[in-house]
């Protein structure tokens, strides 16, 4: 925004029109690049916040089967940790623990329930039975971590599944890299898949490249090449495969990706499932304050529920 409100950018308003791009973009995404009704940055591709990787020999040794949920994972998780595993490969930090409270709400509330709370700072929302339902969850799965998540990072927790030693993981697509760098295959080694009680989605962030002010017409037009570039259906693809995310157009054909990346764009193919990230739609202050929350509530077995939501309402009150 302030490099918007300073001059400092170079909109791509004529490269978007003229590839149609606002046609085959997220509406999310094309918001979050929007300033003063044009285009400032190039969006390159869309990352999945909200996956669930899992050890499918674990699973067939459990004997279940893909939960759809985190009510029918809850039950695999005991199974796992009877069977003296590890049942929630986490990474105890406080971006994570906002990350896991999140997907349990999703599941929980679905896309509407997200939408009030994190985009209108809804009390209602807060204290809905959605919600409450949420907190609950978000405080059983503490019981499926092991003793070494705090302070682990997230790389390390993928590891743990990728060996077989913990039976899942909640983390975005860039885990995918982990397994991949294990020269293991989706639907093979590992499954990959979204809860959704309440309609589903999936949680949009993504990586957009923005172009200075150019000096002279020699320079804004690189700037106009790049961006063409970047947008192009088949860089669009090569991009998606190294980054494990998906592309941001919509009009792609992804049968050459990995079955993972594949399901997500079948996903946000339905507009009702096109979940903006928390970072779209609440301030850096806000979303700081909401993890501090969390992260106190993770880390407090005694803590109730009642408590937990009269604390997030206190932050949803703050002019943040």
């Amino acid at each position: 925004d302030d490099l918007v409100e300073n001059n400092l950018l170079a909109d791509v308003e004529a490269s978007a029109a003229e590839g149609k791009w606002k046609s085959v973009i997220p509406e999310a995404i094309l918001n979050a690049t929007t300033r003063r009704g044009k285009m400032y940055a190039v969006p390159v591709n869309i990352h999945g916040q909200n996956w669930v990787w899992y050890n499918k020999s674990v699973l067939e040794k459990i004997g279940g089967t893909e939960p759809k949920n985190w009510d029918e994972a809850i039950v695999l998780l005991e199974k796992v940790k009877a069977a003296g595993l590890v049942p929630l490969a986490f990474s105890g930090q406080k971006t994570w623990e906002r990350g896991l409270f999140n997907a349990v709400l999703l599941d929980k509330g679905g896309p509407a329930v997200w939408n009030e709370f994190f985009g209108k700072r809804s009390e209602a929302a807060a204290r809905s039975p959605h919600f409450r339902a949420a907190a609950e969850t978000y405080a059983k799965l503490r019981s499926y971590v092991d003793q070494g998540a705090p302070g682990r990072n997230w790389q390390d927790a993928t590891t743990l599944v990728i060996q077989g030693k913990a039976f899942m993981q909640l983390m975005g697509d860039w885990a995918k890299g982990e397994f991949v760098a294990a020269n293991q295959t989706a639907g093979k080694e590992y499954g990959c898949t979204l809860f959704g009680s309440r309609g589903g989605g999936y949680v949009m962030g993504g990586d957009v490249i923005a172009f200075p002010k150019p000096k002279d017409a020699a320079q804004a037009k690189a700037q106009s090449v790049l961006a063409k570039v970047l947008l192009d259906p088949e860089t669009q693809i090569k991009f998606a495969q190294k980054k494990g995310s998906i592309p941001v157009r919509l009009d792609v054909d992804s049968s050459s990706l990995d079955i993972c990346a594949q399901r997500a764009m079948k996903v946000i193919g339905d507009k009702a499932q096109q979940v903006p990230a928390v970072e779209m739609l609440s301030s850096p202050a806000m979303t700081g304050a909401l993890e501090d929350v969390y992260s106190q509530f993770w880390n407090t077995p005694n803590a109730s529920v009642d408590q937990f939501i009269e604390k997030i309402v206190g932050v949803l009150k703050q002019e943040l």
